[in-house]
């Protein structure tokens, strides 16, 4: 948690307050209810942000939209993407962050909830790549995603998550393209489409 917590200040200009902030987010990340969307998958997406290096053109901002983006989580809930954006709305102003800065940071926490950037969008393809680059992992990794989210959702019947789990997978599939970044499509577009048709198989079997 130290190494993380010091990336935190530095994209609030050393505010005071700014760490305080980070270890509140960091307590969040640590709630026992969580399993998949924990300080591993924080640090993961922050760890891919960091190849995608370049690409963002407000890099402070979408850091920021990746602390914040699953700062609130309840498995099942269908608003956690927007209350946390209301969490970065309500906590970055008090610590000098530009209110333009604010705006795109709660914008870039909303739009995880879909993944679909707009053309053009260098910020929301940088975060949604990051977020997404575990379904590009080894099958061993996607193996252990797959069995953490499943833990998430430990009380819903078997039959239930299964169908919708395919569902989320066939959508998945659906789409053109899952990462929009030049990184992310070359590293990690042919193995997130060969696990996702994996887990599918398993599911519809």
């Amino acid at each position: 948690m130290s190494s993380l917590l010091t990336r935190f200040p530095p994209l609030l200009d050393d505010a005071p307050g700014a760490g305080e902030l980070g270890a509140a987010l960091l307590d969040r990340w640590s709630e026992p209810h969580r399993v998949y969307h924990s300080l591993s998958h924080l640090r993961a997406v922050l760890g891919r942000l960091d190849e995608l290096s370049g690409h963002a053109a407000d890099p402070a901002a979408v850091e920021l939209a990746a602390w914040f983006h699953d700062a609130v989580y309840e498995p099942g809930s269908g608003d956690n993407e927007e209350r946390s954006a209301l969490l970065a709305e309500r906590a970055l102003p008090d610590l000098g962050c530009p209110a333009r800065r604010v705006a795109t940071t709660a914008r870039l926490v909303r739009l995880t909830a879909g993944h679909d950037p707009g053309p053009g969008d260098r910020d929301g393809e940088a975060l949604c790549d990051a977020d997404l680059a575990v379904l590009g992992g080894a099958p061993e990794e996607y193996a252990h995603y797959t069995a953490a989210v499943r833990l998430e959702y430990a009380a819903m019947p078997a039959e239930a998550f299964g169908a919708g789990r395919a569902e989320v997978l066939r959508r998945l599939l659906a789409q053109p393209g899952l990462f929009r970044t030049p990184h992310g499509r070359r590293h990690w577009e042919a193995n997130a489409r060969y696990n996702l048709r994996a887990e599918l198989e398993l599911l519809t079997a």
